[in-house]
């Protein structure tokens, strides 16, 4: 996959929430989002970002989130997905001064890259949300551990900016955001908004290479519409999401206590530190993020 190792297209990007670092796609702010029951709280800034793979991070970019003040990167990515970027010549593991590269994979030894999903699951090809449901469920399912010594961080960790991704910085990335979001009292089609934007946080030209890649899978071939429909980020596969995550799970808290084996007191710990008296930079009625 060629990807280029300047900005990405980020004069035609909304910021905040999104902030140029050379090299690194999709990279924008989980701060600034209102509360559904107050109109003077938010969610504190500068705090969690999310972003796609950082493997072209330039040296520039690492200056910028130096100057953030960032001090862990959670890399949710599987060991094949590392491997196969090594072997593509496509850039290894960045690390950088100043901050702490954590491995957390949801799937350790399963590609679950936006060409290795084809190969597992079509559901998220198909053209409605339920497909992307039920892979969110899969992912919901082995994340426990994963998102834990993340959810730890942010109980324990309070002053010390992260940044989590995976890949695309959309899927395992989108529903860990999601979690802490709604755990935090964000309403769900604020959540699904924010998800969303990661349809103009990736160039064009990732896509277009990702869909090259799928093109060749024999599971998608002849299947443009659903190569494009796998790398996308709809609103409305986060609200039926969000929706299965009360069902079956009984909503972020419950994931986070059942699953994750948080207690109460550190779920607590989290919504005092993430939530912070200050109106939301992104607005209410509108929607619009």
């Amino acid at each position: 996959m060629s990807m280029t190792s300047t900005p990405f297209h980020s004069a035609s990007l909304p910021s905040p929430p999104f902030l140029t670092v050379a090299g690194i796609p999709n990279f924008r702010d989980l701060g600034g989002y209102p509360l559904s029951k107050s109109n003077t709280h938010s969610i504190k800034r500068s705090l969690i970002y999310r972003c796609g793979e950082p493997t072209r991070v330039t040296p520039e970019g690492i200056a910028v989130m130096q100057n953030l003040g960032i001090t862990h990167i959670y890399d949710l990515r599987s060991v094949p997905e590392l491997q196969r970027n090594r072997d593509a010549g496509r850039g290894d593991v960045v690390q950088w001064e100043g901050c702490e590269r954590v491995f957390v994979p949801v799937f350790r030894n399963e590609d679950y890259s936006p060409e290795g999903i084809a190969m597992r699951l079509m559901d998220y090809a198909s053209p409605d949300a339920e497909g992307f449901t039920r892979a969110y469920t899969d992912i919901l399912n082995n994340a426990p551990n994963s998102y834990r010594t993340i959810l730890l961080h942010l109980a324990n960790e309070p002053t010390k900016p992260l940044i989590v991704h995976c890949t695309a910085g959309k899927d395992r990335t989108g529903v860990f955001c999601a979690l802490i979001l709604s755990l935090c009292g964000v309403e769900d089609d604020i959540i699904a908004e924010e998800y969303s934007l990661t349809e103009m946080g990736l160039p064009i030209e990732w896509k277009e290479a990702v869909i090259e890649h799928l093109s060749d899978n024999p599971v998608l071939r002849g299947n443009k519409e659903g190569a494009w429909n796998l790398i996308s980020a709809r609103a409305v596969n986060m609200m039926s999401t969000l929706q299965m995550i009360q069902e079956k799970f009984g909503g972020a808290e419950a994931y986070i206590i059942e699953k994750c084996g948080l207690t109460k007191e550190e779920v607590e710990k989290i919504k005092a530190n993430l939530i912070v008296d200050m109106p939301a930079i992104h607005q209410k009625l509108e929607h619009k993020i």
